[in-house]
């Protein structure tokens, strides 16, 4: 199948309040109004990226994590967002991409942001996953690994065609946002979405949101509205991307380089 619906949901977060946030998810998940193949959170949906992590993480298939996998069954699609787990007496910033057969795979979020102290709280994952999903290959990451390229470099041992970012990307730092992502969907000459939250956090910190998704010559094909909470669903065509890399070859020119981890 070449053809991928993805649907963004952009929206505010309850500081800390897991239960209130999942009531909320579960209410615009269920109000999409088309039918749609992944559907994306932000970055720790379930608490808004807080530090208090030793109060508010659950097990590798705690309550959060089983109810993403109610939605994804329900809505027959792939439910992605990252939330707070413990694990080995470790902490991490997590994301969850559940399948609607029930099973999931994750991604620890590797580059953790200094400046709010993340790295004192939190454990850095050091694997990247490349996930299959109706015919497509998605890289999903979070948040601040947007900064990084190398991180997000396609190469021969992960070649994607979606790259995903979810995030609580502060409204102060949203030029680098919105220069980072096309510049992403350039240079790995790949789809991009990077979905982010709207509103206040617990620290008085503002997100606009600015949810985008673009092609893989950098052209935006999304509508996000700064600080509107909204959702839309946007199809992608992996037909065009291969036949764009086809003629565009510029990948065999690409330096070959390999990440120690």
């Amino acid at each position: 199948m070449s053809a991928l619906k993805i649907t963004l949901i952009q929206s505010r977060l309850y500081w800390e309040k897991p239960g209130d946030n999942l009531s909320m998810f579960e209410k615009k998940i269920l109000a999409i109004p088309d039918e749609t193949d992944l559907i994306l959170l932000p970055e720790m949906f379930t608490t808004g990226f807080t530090m208090h992590a030793s109060g508010l993480a659950e097990a590798p298939e705690g309550p959060s994590v089983q109810w993403m996998r109610r939605m994804a069954v329900k809505q027959k699609a792939v439910i992605c967002g990252s939330l707070i787990i413990e694990e080995n007496k470790k902490y991490f910033n997590r994301l969850i991409w559940m399948r609607p057969d029930g099973s999931f795979s994750h991604y620890d979020k590797r580059h953790l942001f200094r400046l709010a102290g993340e790295e004192m709280t939190y454990s850095p994952g050091n694997h990247q996953g490349i996930m299959h999903w109706k015919g497509w290959n998605i890289f999903p990451l979070v948040c601040y690994d947007l900064r990084f390229p190398v991180w997000s470099r396609r190469k021969k041992e992960m070649d994607f065609d979606l790259l995903l970012y979810v995030a609580n990307w502060p409204e102060k730092r949203i030029t680098a946002w919105k220069s980072l992502l096309p510049a992403r969907a350039v240079e790995n000459q790949a789809y991009v979405a990077g979905l982010n939250r709207t509103g206040d956090d617990g620290n008085g910190i503002y997100h606009s949101g600015e949810s985008a998704v673009y092609n893989y010559q950098g052209e935006l094909l999304s509508s996000f509205r700064p600080g509107e909470e909204m959702m839309e669903t946007i199809a992608l065509n992996l037909e065009d991307l291969r036949e764009f890399r086809e003629h565009f070859a510029f990948g065999k020119d690409a330096d070959d380089f390999r990440i120690g981890t």
